[in-house]
This record gives C-alpha cells, sequence and structure tokens, in this order.
C-alpha cells in the first residue's frame, strides 16, 4: 500500500471548501457541528504548521477563522 501525505496546502484548501459550501447552504442544520469540528480541526493543524513553513506557498490562502464580532456584522 502507498504511502500518502497530506500537506498543508491540502488542508487549507479543505478548509476553504468547507467555508464555501457553508456559504452556499449545502450543509443541513444537523450535519453543521460535525463539519465545523472538522473545520476547526484542519484550521488549527495548517495554524500549527504555518510558522514552520519560511514563506507562504503561492496560491494558497490560509483560512483564518471569524471572530464572534465579525459573525454578528455578517447578520
Amino acid at each position: 500500500m502507498e504511502t500518502k501525505i497530506l500537506t498543508i496546502q491540502d488542508l487549507a484548501g479543505v478548509v476553504s471548501i468547507i467555508d464555501v459550501c457553508s456559504a452556499r447552504g449545502a450543509f443541513k442544520g444537523e450535519e453543521l457541528a460535525g463539519v465545523g469540528r472538522l473545520r476547526e480541526s484542519f484550521l488549527a493543524e495548517v495554524k500549527e504548521q504555518q510558522p514552520e513553513q519560511a514563506t507562504a506557498p503561492q496560491g494558497v490562502d490560509v483560512p483564518v477563522a471569524e471572530t464572534a464580532e465579525e459573525e454578528s456584522s455578517d447578520s
């Protein structure tokens, strides 16, 4: 069996996909908690590994978690 390695760019990409899907209403209410936990896990790993990189990879935006203030201003 071949070993697959996920990169920090892969994890950041998954967080971005979750954000886009959420903004488009792709998740049911009962799915939101699980999706949110997964997103937070991936985002924490991205943030933990990010300082280890000398430069940010081109074309990859690392998602930034919204603060409660930003979320309430969107409403």
